[in-house]
């Protein structure tokens, strides 16, 4: 049965699935809350609960992104954070929660 499983490309497929809403709210929990708000972006709570749930559903129900569509919804969802809210984030900080600066210049891709 799993050397089935491993040559399923649907199995692989909910695994990347899976990994990608495992990353987006990871992410999300280690972010500051008031760069959220900073952001102009929703707040922290808004965003782990939301992601929070698309994980828990494809964890509970299993993830089938061709029928599911609490799968898809919860994909989109992880899309939206990773691409729109965690730039806007990281912008504000330095990758590590801190402000960027702090009497030194940023650069544009990093403090030099």
């Amino acid at each position: 049965m799993l050397h089935y499983d491993l040559l399923n490309p649907f199995w692989w497929l909910a695994t990347a699935v899976i990994g990608y809403k495992v990353f987006a709210f990871v992410d999300a929990a280690i972010r500051r809350e008031d760069a959220y708000r900073a952001a102009d972006k929703k707040t922290k709570g808004f965003w782990l609960i939301v992601l929070g749930l698309a994980l828990g559903a494809d964890l509970l129900f299993g993830a089938n992104p061709m029928t599911g569509l609490l799968t898809l919804a919860g994909l989109v969802a992880a899309i939206v954070y990773v691409v729109d809210v965690r730039p806007a984030i990281k912008l504000l900080t330095d990758g590590r929660g801190r402000g960027r600066g702090r009497g030194r210049n940023p650069g544009p891709y990093g403090p030099w």
